[in-house]
């Protein structure tokens, strides 16, 4: 009989699981983290984990919170458990188990009142966020902040007094905060975005801006806003999880996170308010996190792109039985070695071709169960950050874009909702119906998918590569997607 996750019950989990020494009443709260989800609960609670677990600085546990319905699902069954969350960290030959305990309270969406006297306690010097990529109200074709959004222009036209956004509430925090006096909390993006403190702060002056432009200058002048790399591959739960947890180490959890072994925290050390001894548990704080930043976007999520899309219309289930794929295998390998690493700068301490190399055994690993259908996901907004720079950046330099083009055509015809064998595929992105719409005129005029300005803004008028990306959809369509492997291989074989 697997034991139900809870304080209480720790006593009775196995020796195989490792859990914590400390107490939720052994700490205090400095951090309030928006969108406690796997990615959050695998990667920034683990490394608070440890650090407390070591004994160091116990008043940074986190206070979780978040603005959609699904955060409040998560709150109601981490509270059930005592915020414990039980982490497996799997690779090929071995998984390990621990329970963390480094969250000690929620705060649901619908509670205003409570986040917000919470954000302006000067016990929290911290605010932090996973909200996804898309969460950031970007623009796709522009990558600027959209003014426009009908979420901002809500919260802007009631002047923050019941903000509905992560952005708003943080905002009105901070404006609170300056009026009592109190110094401001650093905000601290984890989301895989280019340059994510630079997004996070555009966000939430953005929205000032559009009330009043003296306090939107305040918050671009007062407030931290770090850059940082976020990296651990950590796919969505489901029964298979949930059922391996009770089997393997005899714990009922509501909400485990699955995840590989690697992890990966890079930082700007840009936190006046003070922060939690991270560096001891693994973390690098550097003066710039770009060069990091473009590495792991551009080959690790670039790189998940180049195999989702062929892997989704073959009707592959798992990422590592697409790594297992010859061609597919083949063709991610290409496409990083002659259109993707070509064009990433230098990285402190790294060497491109070896991080290459790490990346694809971490997609082969066997155990995490990532499926295609994640990688898939919201490619509206992906593309836009994982893809299309690079292509703008090849194209600028005159390099090869035919496997780039080749990614944009495979994510067109994922989007026309059909695989292959005929298999429809399930909505898979925000704007799917408009996805859909534009897939299917793209059959007979390929020109049609790039007529959404909104994703590919002016790459659409580049004749080169509407040109490779005509070719490759058309032969996608005429010849299927293992011939237009084969044919992208060919084209890159060196002459004889």
């Amino acid at each position: 009989m697997a034991v139900t996750l809870s304080q209480a019950r720790l006593g009775e989990i196995g020796s195989t699981v490792s859990q914590p020494s400390y107490r939720a009443q052994d700490l205090s709260a400095g951090i309030v983290h928006f969108g406690v989800g796997n990615f959050h609960r695998a990667h920034q609670a683990c490394y608070l984990d440890e650090l407390f677990e070591s004994g160091l600085d116990r008043d940074w546990a986190i206070i979780g919170t978040g603005v959609q319905e699904g955060d409040a699902a998560m709150g109601r069954d981490l509270a059930a458990q005592d915020f414990l969350t039980t982490v497996v960290a799997q690779e090929a030959t071995s998984a390990q188990a621990r329970i963390t305990g480094a969250m000690i309270d929620f705060i649901a969406p619908g509670d205003r009142a409570g986040l917000l006297a919470r954000l302006v306690d000067a016990r929290t010097r911290i605010v932090s966020l996973t909200v996804t990529e898309g969460g950031y109200y970007v623009d796709p074709a522009t990558q600027s902040f959209d003014a426009n959004h009908a979420d901002i222009i809500a919260d802007a036209a009631d002047r923050l007094a019941c903000p509905k956004t992560a952005f708003g509430l943080i905002a009105a925090a901070l404006l609170q905060r300056r009026a009592a006096g109190l110094a401001p909390f650093t905000v601290m993006s984890c989301d895989n975005l280019p340059g994510n403190g630079h997004v996070t702060e555009n966000a939430v002056s953005g929205l000032v801006e559009l009330i009043d432009r003296s306090d939107a200058r305040w918050i671009r002048e007062s407030v931290a806003f770090p850059n940082g790399m976020v990296d651990r591959i950590t796919p969505a739960t489901s029964e298979r999880e949930r059922a391996a947890l009770r089997g393997d180490f005899g714990i009922d959890d509501r909400r485990p996170v699955f995840c590989e072994g690697f992890r990966q925290w890079v930082l700007e050390d840009r936190f006046p308010a003070g922060r939690p001894r991270l560096e001891q548990v693994g973390v690098e704080f550097v003066a710039d996190v770009a060069p990091f930043e473009l590495m792991k976007i551009r080959i690790l999520n670039g790189g998940h792109a180049a195999i989702a899309y062929p892997a989704g219309l073959l009707d592959i289930h798992f990422v590592h039985e697409a790594m297992e794929d010859p061609q597919i295998a083949r063709f991610l390998r290409t496409l990083l070695e002659d259109e993707i690493i070509p064009l990433v700068p230098p990285v402190p301490n790294t060497d491109l071709a070896t991080y290459r190399r790490t990346i694809e055994r971490r997609f082969a690993n066997p155990k995490i169960g990532d499926t295609i259908r994640r990688l898939c996901l919201d490619g509206s907004n992906r593309q836009p950050k994982f893809i299309l720079p690079t292509l703008r950046d090849a194209l600028g330099a005159g390099r090869p874009i035919d496997g780039l083009a080749l990614v944009s055509a495979l994510w067109c015809r994922y989007c026309y909702g059909e695989t292959e064998s005929g298999k429809p595929i399930a909505p898979n992105d925000p704007s799917w119906p408009r996805l859909t719409e534009q897939a299917r005129k793209a059959r007979t005029r390929p020109d049609a998918w790039l007529e959404m300005r909104g994703v590919y803004g002016d790459l659409a008028d580049d004749p080169r590569f509407r040109e490779a990306f005509g070719q490759a959809l058309q032969r996608l369509w005429r010849l299927g997607t293992r011939a237009s492997l084969d044919h992208y291989q060919a084209m890159r074989a060196p002459n004889p």
